[in-house]
């Protein structure tokens, strides 16, 4: 069973826990992440692709995860995320071509489509309010042109943006002019109010369903690009960037700082105590050190010299003479 979490009113704790994948707290209902504080000015997107810059300096951010029928994904800098719903007999989420394509300096954007059965939808998160210009870029990858039956098929679907349906029936082969790997691109413009911008592509059940193979039908959109129509007052850069760098250097060496002065501090303290006791130590052996004088015998004396033989006498002292 797959169930769609997205744009739901959970109360997401802790989602490392959760067993599903992470930042899915920002596309619940009102979009909390930067919400009242954004950091982005702009977003672009080349879906089911790597990631490219377009001829007018757009970035066009990597979209290729592997989405399922009711799955969703969000970028490590919560710049933008995507989830699908829809679910089909042949499941194909992604398109590619390795055909050159005329009438644009963009031809790399368009070798690559992100597809779905029902319900694509495209978030910019965390982005200054004000107006933008919307861009989608399309080519149709499947469905053949030319004088055979491959060409009957109709891919039709509509386009919302910020829950506006902009464009009803949206037929791509039809709008290049019944050509096929044939660019098209469509421009709207939109108010951000809220610090988010949604992108809904959605298939209401029209056009054909299996031609030229089963399956071959719901949205499907090659490059997404959101640019302001203002001057941005924010940096347009994630905020991981300098401040969680910065962090990270600050919570490594204060650690060690500190470590390192309780470890000097420690051996100062063992080094005065052992110096201490080093000389509490002397002290006491000085101390015990026996003074007494000795005291000898008159007996001892005669003893000792050989009845104060001359022999024995080395000379005379202050108080008379004196004996070996």
């Amino acid at each position: 069973m797959h169930s769609n979490l997205v744009v739901n009113n959970f109360t997401l704790e802790s989602s490392g826990n959760s067993g599903l994948p992470p930042n899915l707290n920002c596309l619940q209902r009102n979009f909390p992440c930067f919400r009242g504080s954004p950091r982005y000015s702009s977003f672009g997107i080349n879906s089911g692709g790597p990631a490219i810059t377009s001829s007018n300096r757009i970035l066009h951010e990597q979209e290729n995860e592997a989405l399922g029928p009711a799955t969703y994904y969000v970028t490590s800098e919560r710049r933008w995320g995507v989830s699908n719903v829809g679910q089909r007999d042949n499941p194909r989420y992604t398109a590619s071509t390795s055909r050159q394509f005329t009438n644009t300096l963009d031809s790399e954007l368009f070798q690559t489509a992100r597809l779905s059965a029902g319900s694509l939808r495209y978030y910019g998160l965390g982005l200054e309010n004000g107006n933008y210009t919307v861009t989608l870029q399309f080519a149709e990858l499947e469905i053949e042109s030319g004088p055979t039956w491959r060409s009957t098929g109709r891919r039709v679907f509509d386009i919302y943006l910020q829950g506006n349906r902009v464009l009803q029936d949206f037929d791509i082969k039809r709008e290049a002019r019944g050509a096929s790997f044939s660019p098209v691109s469509r421009a709207e413009t939109v108010q951000v109010s809220n610090n988010y911008l949604e992108i809904h592509l959605f298939w209401s059940g029209k056009g054909t369903c299996c031609v030229p193979t089963q399956g071959t039908f719901g949205p499907l959109i090659s490059a997404i690009s959101a640019t302001p129509n203002f001057t941005p007052t924010v940096d347009n850069t994630p905020p991981s960037t300098k401040k969680n760098r910065t962090g990270l250097i600050v919570g490594i060496v204060v650690p060690i700082v500190v470590i390192s002065v309780l470890i000097l501090l420690a051996l100062y303290i063992f080094r005065q105590r052992r110096k201490k006791q080093d000389t509490s130590d002397n002290y006491e052996e000085f101390l015990g050190i026996d003074a007494k004088p000795y005291t000898f015998t008159y007996g001892d004396l005669r003893n000792a010299t050989g009845d104060f033989s001359p022999e024995n006498k080395l000379g005379e002292g202050g108080f008379g003479p004196v004996y070996k």
